[in-house]
């Protein structure tokens, strides 16, 4: 029997719930975006008419101002968005367990075994359309074929508020015409490797000759050859057990531009102390760093480095993360605006590791940075404070919720 995979989107999400909420902005163009004042000016989700203005997630509001003149910004609103997002999801549940987020605003549903309470593939499509549509004033995307990358691609189709269906005997027709970067992981620069290739349509990969793919992208050139030949066979995920955390991160975008190394330690040691945080909670500690930063152009660099042993102390990562971003920042003499740093190769934090004679001050900071953590937990996050980070102008304390990983949930 074949799978019967949905993949449902909630088209404009962020955009949208603003929408729901404020009648007065129905009939506007409308796009989701940071404070410009603390230079989290940056569009995160726009709506039908901003979108027909040619408005793009990832725009700065100077130019989405400039494509759609009489554009409404609105700040996000986290909390809300995770509401609406554990309601509708809570609606894909009443017709499968098997319900996996790729985001709060995506999933996947496997509905192989609810077809005869509930219907084909298509019935159920508008089923949930109705209900999101009528209990939340909201609209779905919905895409029904036999694998996840498949579903998920005709979901792209679909949009805005309707369905598309792609199942064994006509995803070739359907699907194979499209540009290869139509395919779920295929981006600007894997694009670029598969067009070296000759690979242009979703059909030309699945046609492609592994090993040449293999040779170009490694095990990730065999796996979309997989997804675009349909023979992919992951398993949708129940919504109750969470996906596997496979690296712990904060990144932050500096009020004013980051000019010297003093600055950019200081924002460096903001975002290990947050992470830092994270992993004691997560129980873990990493052995892999890795910083990103981008510059006021826009432009992003990154480094990683793996280290000889699994750490979670602030300080520890702090001096392997400010490391690489001297490296990146002597090579790009250029003001920062954006800073990232994450952690992973995680491993359980209550792991032995063999330590030397020279360990011993590592020890002494872990058994520092749980202290810490413990202060903080108990009297608040500002009770004990880096004398480096006192009176900082450039950095923006963000609450954790306006990350809004895409799995989080």
């Amino acid at each position: 029997m074949d799978r019967l995979i949905l993949h449902s989107d909630l088209n404009n999400f962020y955009a949208s719930v603003e929408c729901a909420l404020d009648p007065s902005l129905k009939d506007v163009p409308v796009a989701v975006a940071g404070n410009p004042e603390k230079r989290h000016g940056v569009v995160l989700a726009k709506n039908a008419l901003a979108k027909k203005a040619g408005v793009k997630t990832g725009d700065v509001i100077f130019r989405a101002q400039q494509k759609c003149p009489g554009i409404r910004f609105v700040q996000p609103h986290f909390d809300l968005y995770m509401k609406y997002s554990k309601a509708v999801f809570g609606i894909y549940t009443r017709f499968t367990p098997l319900v996996e987020p790729f985001g709060p605003d995506e999933c996947w549903l496997d509905l192989t075994g609810s077809t005869k309470l509930f219907g084909s593939g298509e019935e159920i499509a508008r089923k949930i359309a109705d209900e999101v549509k009528n209990n939340f004033a909201l609209t779905v995307s919905v895409g029904i074929s036999f694998t996840k990358p498949l579903a998920k691609l005709c979901s792209d189709l679909a949009s805005p508020d309707g369905y598309f269906k792609a199942d064994k005997n006509e995803f070739r027709k359907k699907l194979w015409p499209l540009d290869v970067d139509k395919l779920l992981m295929v981006g600007g620069k894997t694009k670029e490797k598969l067009n070296a290739l000759g690979v242009f349509t979703v059909g030309d990969l699945a046609l492609k000759d592994e090993a040449a793919l293999e040779c170009a992208l490694g095990k990730m050139g065999v796996k979309l050859k997989s997804y675009a030949l349909g023979t992919d066979d992951e398993q949708v995920r129940r919504y109750d057990v969470s996906r596997e955390r496979e690296s712990v991160g904060h990144g932050m975008t500096a009020i004013r531009d980051i000019t010297d190394e003093h600055e950019l330690y200081a924002v460096i040691c903001y975002l290990c102390e947050k992470i830092s945080a994270r992993m004691i909670d997560y129980g873990f500690k990493g052995e892999c760093v890795h910083v990103d930063l981008r510059s006021a152009a826009l432009k992003s660099v990154s480094k990683q480095k793996k280290l000889s042993r699994p750490i979670f102390a602030a300080t520890d990562i702090a001096q392997t993360a400010f490391e690489l971003a001297k490296e990146l920042t002597e090579q790009n003499r250029v003001p920062m605006r954006t800073v990232t740093v994450s952690v992973s190769a995680l491993s359980d934090i209550k792991n032995g590791v063999q330590l030397s004679f020279f360990d011993a001050q590592d020890r002494k900071r872990e058994n520092l940075e749980l202290a810490l953590d413990k202060i903080r937990r108990k009297y608040g996050k500002d009770t004990v404070k880096r004398a480096s980070l006192i009176a900082c102008d450039f950095i923006y304390d963000k609450d954790d919720n306006e990350d809004f990983l895409p799995f989080q949930r």
